[in-house]
């Protein structure tokens, strides 16, 4: 299978399932003040972990086919909001968006720019394109309020000490019409996957949420999709679409054996990514939840 161009942003929680309490990880050296996972220092082994692996081609393969199915692009500037290492970011570059990169960890936002100059170098995109902030998602509606009609963020919640507070500060970025496009760690595809792994006391006491500590990449704060719909209801936010990457792969006892097996796998994942019941176990879940225009809006758009 060949490796689209691009990638989800990944940067910088909660209790159980039945309640959408806020987990709040212990102070660790791995924690910002904040108590969000940073990855300063850790800009290897999160290359290599995910990008190193099947895993990681499958989100990239699913991105890639879902992005342009659940949002409307228009080549609108866009905010990705904990960028990583840009791959993201180079996706919408290369359909000739403007984007602007916010990520707190210098050492991803450094690889971010590297990654997007070298590609500028090939004719790829281009660099002028795109412009960087060091900052954190909290941040940004101070430093870069928009407002907005397209706002990323991928694989960032799942890290952060307060996902729900950071569900308002999206929405507070968004222009009237505008598109989030939201992927977050999905907690119960987490619990299954432990079941299935034999971690059967960890699924029952449902301590599935990382610490943010050493070299470890379990997310402190996997979030359920009733918490995601829930809060961002509560923001006014519309959900149009959700689709699950990676509802299969996960799962598997062994790896695909040669070409034929792996050419059924992706294939399974592209069919069932959108249907339910198959979606709500993706290890990932992937939203686009748009802002409502003003209702004058809407008529004006409707009066010929």
């Amino acid at each position: 299978m060949s490796q689209p161009s691009h990638g989800p942003a990944a940067s910088l929680s909660e209790a159980t399932c039945s309640s959408p309490a806020v987990n709040t990880p212990a102070a660790s050296s791995s924690l910002s003040p904040r108590g969000d996972r940073h990855f300063d220092g850790l800009a290897d082994k999160f290359s290599a972990s995910l990008y190193g692996h099947l895993r990681g081609e499958l989100r990239l393969s699913l991105l890639d086919r879902l992005l342009p199915e659940m949002l409307e692009l228009a080549q609108q500037p866009v905010l990705d909001v904990g960028a990583g290492l840009g791959q993201q970011a180079q996706w919408f570059l290369q359909r000739g968006h403007q984007v602007t990169l916010a990520e707190p960890s210098a050492e991803m936002l450094e690889r971010a720019q590297a990654g997007i100059e070298q590609a500028a170098a090939g004719r790829e995109l281009a660099a002028d394109k795109a412009s960087y902030l060091p900052l954190p998602l909290q941040e940004l509606a101070s430093e870069a309020p928009g407002p907005w009609p397209l706002v990323v963020c991928h694989a960032v919640l799942e890290w952060l000490g307060n996902p729900r507070e950071a569900i308002s500060h999206l929405a507070s970025l968004l222009a009237p019409g505008g598109q989030l496009s939201l992927m977050v760690f999905n907690r119960d595809a987490l619990r299954l996957s432990n079941v299935v792994k034999g971690n059967l006391d960890k699924a029952l006491e449902d301590r599935l949420e990382g610490k943010g500590q050493r070299q470890r990449l379990t997310p402190i704060s996997p979030l359920t999709h009733a918490q995601v719909t829930d809060w961002a209801e509560q923001e006014g936010l519309v959900c149009q679409d959700v689709a699950g990457i990676r509802v299969f792969h996960d799962y598997l006892r062994r790896p695909p054996q040669d070409d034929r097996e792996l050419e059924q796998l992706v294939a399974l994942e592209h069919r069932y990514c959108q249907m339910d019941p198959h979606w709500r176990l993706g290890r990932y879940l992937l939203y686009t939840f748009r802002r409502p225009l003003p209702a004058d809006a809407k008529r004006q758009e409707i009066t010929p």
